[in-house]
C-alpha cells in the first residue's frame, strides 16, 4: 500500500463526500417533502431494512449459482440508496458528516 497516495485518495474522497453528499441529501429531502406524505423515522428505518433485505435476498441467489441481471442488483441497490437518504432526512441526520467520522476511524493511518 502506498501511504502517500493512500492518504491522497482519503483527502480527495473526504471533500467529494462532504460537498456532494451533503447535497444530495438536501436534493432527496426537498423531492420527499413535496412528493410523498410524510412518514416517521420508524417508517424509513423498516423501509430501508426491508429494501436492503431485497438486495441480500438477490444476491444469496447469485451465491447459489442463479442468474440475476446486473439492472435487478442496480434496482435494489438504488432502493437501498433512496431508502437511506430518507431515513437520515426524517431524522435529521447529517449523512456527509457522519461518514467523514466514520472514514476518519477505518483509514489505515488512524488505526
Amino acid at each position: 500500500m502506498n501511504t502517500t497516495s493512500s492518504q491522497e485518495s482519503f483527502e480527495k474522497l473526504q471533500n467529494e463526500v462532504s460537498t456532494s453528499v451533503s447535497g444530495l441529501q438536501k436534493l432527496f429531502d426537498t423531492y420527499q417533502n413535496e412528493c410523498f406524505q410524510v412518514r416517521p423515522p420508524e417508517f424509513f428505518s423498516l423501509e430501508l431494512c426491508g429494501e436492503a433485505g431485497e438486495l441480500a435476498n438477490k444476491e444469496k441467489k447469485l451465491w447459489k449459482g442463479k442468474f440475476i441481471s446486473q439492472d435487478e442488483l442496480s434496482e435494489e441497490a438504488a432502493d437501498v440508496f433512496i431508502a437511506l437518504f430518507n431515513y437520515v432526512n426524517s431524522r435529521r441526520l447529517n449523512l456527509s458528516e457522519a461518514i467523514v467520522k466514520k472514514l476518519h476511524k477505518i483509514h489505515p493511518t488512524q488505526q
